[in-house]
């Protein structure tokens, strides 16, 4: 018994019909790599000038009650803005949140992800986990994918046994504990209005007007934050959304607009 091959022989075998064919169809196909002494500043180049542009603010701070979130809703691709709406803050358990900075669909996966391994962990435990053990987890995780493209930049904001709790995670594995962050393109902005009017004895109002007036701030100023203020409280009792301001609203409350009589105009007209 003898096999038929034919089909299997190359386009320079064929009979008849040959010369149409192009002569590098039957070659391996090929590219140049670039001529640089070094690729991986190349590489590194290449990645950055791809890379879209992103911005948000958020921000988060402990206080004498607990923990206030704050977050706007706009998301942006370079200078194209894709929503007004999105969800910046996001429910881990019932007494713990996470901000979203950096890729939107790295920081959704990993804190539903972060969401599934507290419940697995409170039903092994028969009981919640920390919020130090929470972000510890979360900081773990993306340590174990770091140079693999994630952008991730969030706070773990919750209350857990010991009381508030407060840490800042990133894409690299970093892991900071603190009382006040800001994360976000409009984080400079949002911190000059947060630092200068924070103090810890706040009342729950005046730390959710404080974080609200942050957040218009860097919207008025960082074009690449928008949409609505989103106002979050975590206590004893867990989480609980505040508010969620339009900030176009937000400037007409901070500056009201004052009218001014037709005799005013005329006499600011006339004395230019």
């Amino acid at each position: 018994m003898k096999l038929d091959t034919s089909g299997l022989e190359s386009f320079a075998s064929f009979r008849g019909g040959s010369e149409i064919l192009s002569a590098d169809v039957s070659q391996v196909p090929s590219f140049e790599l670039p001529r640089s002494a070094d690729f991986d500043e190349f590489q590194k180049k290449a990645v950055q000038m791809v890379k879209p542009a992103k911005g948000t603010t958020t921000l988060a701070f402990i206080f004498k009650e607990g923990v206030i979130v704050a977050a706007d809703s706009r998301a942006s691709m370079g200078g194209y803005i894709s929503s007004q709406s999105v969800k910046k803050i996001i429910e881990i358990n019932p007494y713990m949140i996470g901000t979203m900075a950096g890729g939107a669909a790295d920081c959704q996966f990993w804190h539903r992800n972060l969401g599934i391994k507290c419940r697995l962990h409170e039903l092994a435990n028969k009981r919640r986990i920390s919020v130090t053990g929470a972000s510890k987890l979360l900081a773990n995780i993306l340590y174990s994918y770091r140079g693999m493209g994630l952008s991730v930049g969030t706070m773990i904001a919750g209350w857990d046994e010991t009381g508030p709790g407060l840490y800042y995670v990133d894409s690299e594995g970093g892991r900071l504990k603190g009382t006040r962050f800001s994360v976000g393109s409009g984080s400079p902005y949002a911190y000059g209005v947060l630092d200068n009017g924070y103090r810890y004895d706040m009342s729950i109002e005046e730390a959710a007007e404080l974080a609200r007036r942050s957040i218009y701030h860097a919207t008025f100023r960082d074009g690449a934050s928008g949409g609505v203020a989103s106002v979050y409280y975590v206590g004893p009792d867990g989480w609980k959304k505040l508010s969620g301001d339009d900030v176009g609203e937000l400037h007409y409350k901070y500056y009201p607009v004052v009218p001014s009589s037709v005799e005013q105009e005329m006499t600011e007209v006339a004395a230019t």
